[in-house]
């Protein structure tokens, strides 16, 4: 196993989750198979009970992993499906570490940090490098790791520890470290300054570890001088130098790696350019471009919890990309704190609550994802209700499937207190409840996680035909609660139909308004599995009825079938 290993300096959030993934691209256009292993410093078990305001998203793996936003952009950028075994955490390493002690597996030792910690995170690594994640068997020719975090942070010294051992143990030519860093521009003076990155290579090559390639965060390309200033002070060739500046979109990423010839430099270091061919990047290259050159575009209302910060969302932003892109349009996403819909909004913050509602009206289709606890819900039923009675395309994703539900019951049934016991425990017309495996103590890992098959109930059904028909669809949950199978048969009654169920028959997993354009509620997350030249069936689906082209499509497809 060969690996690339990318560090960061200099301060968090310079993207070398998008650098690790465009690496990744370019490998794998070069013939090469590849993997990928997210490696993040905190003491969670993992991303599961994080904040979304915090930490960003938490992406759902096929086997259930609650994990780093960052496996989300490897998933889509190298086309690969990982494993939850692929996010290394410190909980987990410790974890690991302390039951092997319970059980007398370190035979009366002293467990340390040195040689037991680090040793626990190198078996890791060389273990899971060697999962094949892209169905073909056999172990990836190279592995890329991201470590997160900034170099000199206390959190990740275990694993820069166990990093060093790793590179010394296999040898320098199965071993590529890539160092990304910044390079800021003072506005007084106009220079492109190289100290902080120096600092942070010094410090990387104090704790052992010497970068190979630098990897150089700037908003404008970088000046020839100051290459040469960097390649002289941080001990690396002015052609291992590369540039990651600003760019319209990050599918240049790759581009510009490639055009830079980061293969070229990571392949001979890596004594991989005998197997390896020229990198083929034509399909990312019209893609790209495609995107730059759009003109037309589709509003879309995203009625969210927390649109404050829009890692919150990153896949359903990135699957609205790809359906967009799929239709030649460019996504405009107009973001709508639910609160702000509410009537008491109207009172407190009347401007906030005026604008939510032009943005709402001014839209050409309403999503609402997935979230937990009752802050926004009554803004969400607000949203759900105007699109329902006003022909208006609507997607609720996991909790929005649930909010449909609500609001269906209270406006057309007249249960005037529906409500999930969720938001209500006491509600007359609990439409949503919590699962019967559901644990109400430990809130790490108790959900209905992971890919779960749903069963469409009719062919004669928008959702089964846009995929294609197809009896049945794998899609990834993470939820506890679940619409009630009590009610289902008044709700059908009254016209809402559930199309999608699991293999139990009781729990619904797709709902349908027939009277309606495009009125879909999903209990799973169809963003998870989006990519960028495969977008998912739904998120299409909605983009269509936004611009009028759905009955269309739908009709090429039957006839295709």
């Amino acid at each position: 196993m060969k690996y690339v290993l990318v560090t960061g300096g200099v301060v968090s959030g310079l993207g070398k989750g998008v650098t690790a993934s465009s690496i990744g691209v370019v490998l794998r256009a070069c013939g090469l198979r590849v993997t990928c292993i997210k490696i993040d410093p905190y003491l969670n078990t993992d991303a599961g009970t994080m904040s979304p305001f915090e930490h960003g998203e938490v992406f759902v793996l096929d086997d259930g992993g609650e994990v780093d936003l960052d496996l989300g952009n490897y998933e889509r950028f190298v086309d690969v499906t990982l494993t939850r075994d692929n996010n290394i955490t410190t909980g987990k390493i410790y974890q690991s570490v302390l039951d092997k002690e319970r059980r007398g597996d370190y035979l009366g030792k002293t467990v340390q940090v040195v040689p037991h910690i680090t040793d626990a995170i190198r078996n890791w690594i060389e273990s899971v490098s060697v999962i094949p994640v892209d169905g073909k068997e056999g172990p990836a020719d190279v592995c890329v790791i991201e470590l997160g975090g900034t170099v000199g942070d206390i959190e990740s010294m275990p694993f820069i520890e166990a990093l060093r051992q790793l590179s010394f143990s296999v040898g320098q030519e199965k071993f590529c470290l890539i160092h990304v860093s910044l390079i800021p521009v003072l506005g007084v003076v106009g220079e492109q300054k190289t100290k902080p990155t120096q600092h942070s290579v010094r410090e990387l090559r104090a704790l052992g570890l010497t970068p190979h390639l630098l990897a150089c965060r700037s908003a404008q390309p970088l000046l020839e001088n100051t290459k040469q200033k960097l390649s002289q002070f941080c001990h690396v060739a002015a052609g291992n130098i590369l540039n990651i500046h600003d760019v319209p979109n990050i599918w240049h990423i790759p581009l510009l790696l490639r055009n830079q010839n980061a293969h070229r430099s990571i392949l001979q270091q890596l004594n991989l350019l005998s197997i390896a061919t020229p990198p083929d990047l034509k399909d990312w290259t019209k893609m790209a471009e495609t995107y730059d050159n759009l003109t037309n575009s589709v509003r879309i209302a995203m009625v969210g919890k927390y649109v404050g910060l829009t890692d919150s969302y990153l896949s359903v932003v990135k699957a609205l990309l790809h359906a967009c892109i799929a239709c030649s349009l460019k996504p405009e996403i107009d973001w709508i704190a639910a609160s702000d819909l509410e009537d008491d909004s109207a009172k407190l913050t009347p401007e906030a609550h005026a604008a939510a509602w032009k943005t709402l009206r001014n839209a050409a289709c309403v999503l609402v994802p997935g979230g937990f606890g009752d802050r926004g819900v009554r803004g969400m039923i607000l949203a759900a209700k105007y699109a329902r009675e006003n022909n208006v395309p609507y997607l609720g994703i996991c909790l929005g499937m649930q909010i449909s539900v609500i609001e269906f019951a209270r406006a057309v049934l007249g249960l005037e207190r529906a409500d999930s016991t969720e938001f209500d425990a006491q509600t007359p017309n609990p439409v949503v409840i919590f699962m019967p495996e559901g644990s109400r103590t430990h809130m790490g890992s108790t959900m209905r996680l992971g890919s779960r098959r749903t069963l469409f109930q009719t062919p004669d059904c928008i959702t089964s035909k846009l995929y294609k028909n197809s009896e049945y669809v794998d899609e990834r949950h993470r939820h506890r609660y679940e619409v009630n199978p009590d009610v289902i048969g008044s709700l059908e009654e009254a016209g809402l139909k559930f199309v999608g169920k699991d293999d139990s028959g009781r729990r619904m997993e797709i709902l349908e308004l027939p009277s309606h354009p495009f009125y879909v509620g999903v209990q799973f997350h169809p963003e998870f599995k989006s990519r960028p030249r495969r977008p998912s069936a739904l998120f299409l689906g909605l983009i269509l009825a936004a611009t009028g082209q759905l009955e269309t499509y739908l009709r090429g497809n039957q006839s295709n079938c």
